[in-house]
């Protein structure tokens, strides 16, 4: 049976970064994040008997190497969980999303193959479960599985079964908003994966990252919840600079920052002189998503727009979780 779903990238405000179990993405930490309505993947999944193997098209492309291998075995998790072993799927997925460039395209891409694959296959999941076989393919995008404010519980357990995403807020909660500053559309250089077991192993500042999660969840929780801005602004600008320093004390150090990356910080801070109330984070990319409130849209828009290098302004609010289409 033929079946498509769409599914919403996520920017996390608490980062996930570093793995305890590479093979099951069980993470090092709770995370949290906030579902976008601007950027997301359509995905359609047709599972037929006269198929002998799988095949993927992305934006209308025929895919191979790496990036086949990894959708292929995860749909080896979906059937195993069917009992459909033999089975294979024709993929096709589209990414309103900038590939690999900072923006978590693999977050709503495994959320939309997930959703769609489990219906395919004639699955009846829950969303809890659901997001635990997302997890497996792309740990941001059992997040996605949610809109609104969402965080993933790391568990403890070694088989992963208590390690999934859960709604904190939903989108309707709070009209904030995140301008998407787009930088640079190439691939970075170093791959999420890569960055985080190179940081978990040798990076010094590593345990003490860790060690301040929970702290920040809990404030950033209560800042969701009374719609205190300045708060969930600043733990989470804090949380960003502190896991992109781990980057920077790994063994060899890198960063996913360019010379246009820092002048958009800079002008954000300089904005919040000016008594613009506007906070900045960045995933493992160059591009900057800078949370503000609805009132101070048009000079964000235009204050980021200046800026020399920043190719594009992307307006989102927060989205809704996978849905059929």
């Amino acid at each position: 049976m033929k079946a498509s779903a769409k599914a919403h990238t996520n920017i996390a405000l608490i980062k996930y970064w570093g793995k305890r179990d590479e093979s099951l993405i069980l993470p090092m930490n709770n995370s949290l994040s906030l579902t976008l309505n601007g950027f997301y993947t359509t995905t359609t999944v047709d599972f037929r008997e006269s198929l002998t193997e799988d095949s993927f098209y992305l934006n209308n492309q025929p895919v191979s190497g790496v990036e086949y291998e990894r959708v292929t075995s995860f749909l080896d998790l979906i059937r195993e969980y069917a009992g459909k072993p033999n089975l294979f799927a024709e993929v096709h997925s589209t990414n309103y999303v900038p590939t690999a460039a900072g923006f978590a395209s693999s977050a709503s891409g495994f959320a939309a193959l997930a959703t769609a694959a489990a219906k395919s296959l004639g699955l009846k999941v829950s969303d809890e479960e659901l997001s635990i076989l997302t997890r497996q393919g792309s740990g941001s995008a059992c997040r996605s599985i949610y809109g609104g404010f969402v965080e993933w519980e790391k568990g403890d357990r070694s088989d992963g079964s208590d390690s999934y995403a859960i709604q904190v807020a939903p989108a309707n909660h709070w009209d904030i908003r995140v301008a998407a500053v787009v930088l640079s559309s190439s691939a970075k250089k170093v791959l999420s994966r890569e960055g985080m077991k190179r940081t978990v192993d040798t990076s010094a500042y590593y345990s003490s990252w860790v060690e301040s999660i929970p702290d920040d969840l809990n404030n950033i929780k209560e800042g969701i919840k009374n719609r205190d801005f300045e708060k969930v602004g600043e733990i989470a600008e804090a949380n960003c600079l502190r896991m992109h320093a781990t980057t920077l004390a790994a063994n060899p150090p890198f960063t996913y920052w360019h010379d246009t990356t820092l002048a958009v910080m800079q002008s954000v801070q300089e904005l919040r002189e000016n008594g613009v109330s506007a906070y900045f984070t960045i995933d493992a990319g160059p591009n900057v998503k800078v949370l503000y409130l609805p009132e101070n849209e048009e000079t964000i828009q235009s204050t980021l727009r200046e800026i020399p290098g920043v190719d594009d302004v992307i307006a989102s609010r927060a989205g809704q979780g996978v849905s059929y289409i």
